[in-house]
């Protein structure tokens, strides 16, 4: 099962992905490696780890963003838009600064 060999860029800790893009990015990445199937046992448990850790931030990543959506649809009592201050994070603030 050797095909044209997927290029993976050097690891990086999936804390260290910037944004949700290369969080992404990474994850298609690693799926194209593993579907592969020429991989070491050890290989794909690796990038497995890997994956299932920037899919978990991923999730946590689209979460935060649906509240602050929810938070932006919000209405008072007579219809009118309800505002409030967004609490960011610190992976809030890296977003912002991209």
């Amino acid at each position: 099962m050797s095909g044209p060999r997927v290029e993976l860029p050097p690891s990086e800790s999936p804390a260290t992905i910037a944004s949700f893009e290369d969080a992404v990015a990474r994850l298609t990445k690693i799926v194209e490696r593993l579907e592969e199937g020429d991989l070491t046992l050890e290989e794909s448990l690796a990038l497995f780890e890997e994956g299932v850790t920037l899919s978990r931030q991923s999730q946590e990543r689209l979460d935060s963003a649906q509240k602050r959506v929810e938070k932006l649809l919000r209405v008072d009592e007579q219809g009118r838009a309800k505002t409030e201050l967004f609490e960011t994070t610190r992976d809030d603030d890296v977003d912002s600064q991209r």
